[in-house]
């Protein structure tokens, strides 16, 4: 807020009210700059009622589902949400965090929140103000832009952490986190940070999460395969840039590793619906290389940026399970980079350069 007779801040230290303002004025908050983390989201519980809420919320986003409501409601309300909480809630069931009571991915972003804040603190001490927000349950994006702002944050920095750009991934965080800009009184100045999937670091980051793995095997896997998560085909026909980032991450990483062009094979997980989605399908590739002698193969997941039921629970169960049930001998997954130090050195420094004459 503004001394009128000045034009700048004149807020005194500790006491959070303006030096001028008269005695019946609000306490105002130091200003600040917020960086929110977001992630994509994850029931409260297993339950059927929390995995029914969070189901809903996920597959009524237009950007995850663009069907016509008229058609697709219907079918999701009354078909789809009756029978799929029980399935998919026995599969958080597997993965669940039981001593914390959460999911892997919330416990793993908010250790990443953790890292980040000490990361930018230690450049920019306390005047930024580093959370995370989910774009389906809990904590809302709404809720934690609301904490920013009362917190004295104007200007934010939205960071999905998300590698590549999707409508149905980077582009509905942004939405949402617009949506909850639309409620506040005083907006703050924003930005998003865009994907990151050719940063350096990143690149990196992969790279020394495959060569750990692999300096720690006598005998070394056939392949390695790059498993990104899926997306109707006529997604990327109608201009989505994703299946182009996830080529090239792979082909970045293979260089990066020294690794000839037959090491490294991109498929896509996670089909869902009837029509076609980018191919190949991880599932059926797998299945397919121990068919053809490839006994030994890892997979990596480079679109996550956090281990989830997509990755602890599809790609080391279902996916191992093709690829072991067509005669394959030994399947390695590699982890996400989670919460290792090479990645929140990637991820602070690509924050850092978002902000950019905000804090330096």
């Amino acid at each position: 807020m503004l001394d009128a007779g000045k034009g700048q801040k004149t807020i005194q230290p500790g006491k959070g009210r303006l030096a001028h303002a008269p005695s019946d004025h609000p306490p105002v908050a130091e200003a600040r700059v917020g960086v929110l983390l977001a992630n994509l989201g994850t029931p409260d519980n297993y339950d059927y009622w929390s995995m029914r809420r969070y189901l809903s919320e996920f597959l009524s986003d237009k950007r995850v589902i663009d069907y016509p409501s008229w058609k697709w409601q219907p079918l999701l309300q009354l078909i789809i949400l009756s029978k799929r909480p029980f399935s998919s809630g026995a599969n958080y069931k597997l993965i669940w965090n039981h001593d914390k009571g959460e999911s892997p991915l919330m416990t793993i972003t908010k250790e990443q929140t953790a890292k980040m804040a000490a990361a930018l603190s230690e450049r920019y001490g306390d005047r930024v103000m580093v959370d995370f927000c989910m774009r389906y349950g809990n904590p809302s994006t709404e809720a934690k832009v609301r904490e920013m702002v009362a917190a004295g944050c104007e200007k934010i920095l939205f960071f999905p952490l998300y590698p590549h750009y999707a409508g149905a991934t980077s582009a509905t965080a942004n939405d949402q986190f617009f949506r909850a800009l639309m409620k506040e009184k005083r907006q703050p100045a924003v930005r998003t940070v865009p994907e990151y999937f050719e940063h350096p670091l990143y690149v990196e980051a992969l790279a020394q999460s495959v060569e750990r793995v692999w300096n720690g095997m006598e005998v070394k896997p056939d392949v390695l395969v790059a498993s990104y998560h899926g997306m109707p085909k006529r997604y990327l026909m109608d201009g989505d840039p994703y299946h182009c980032q996830c080529q090239k991450t792979s082909r970045l990483l293979r260089e990066r590793l020294g690794w000839g062009d037959e090491m490294i094979d991109t498929t896509f997980q996670s089909v869902f619906g009837p029509e076609e989605w980018l191919k190949p399908y991880t599932v059926e590739h797998v299945a397919e290389l121990a068919k053809q002698g490839k006994e030994r193969i890892a997979v990596i997941a480079p679109a996550f940026s956090a281990d989830c039921i997509e990755t602890l629970e599809e790609i080391n169960g279902e996916i191992r399970e093709a690829f072991e049930h067509a005669g394959g001998e030994s399947f390695t997954y590699i982890p996400c980079l989670n919460a290792e130090d090479a990645h929140i050195a990637a991820l602070a420094q690509v924050a850092m350069e978002n902000l950019g004459g905000w804090l330096d």
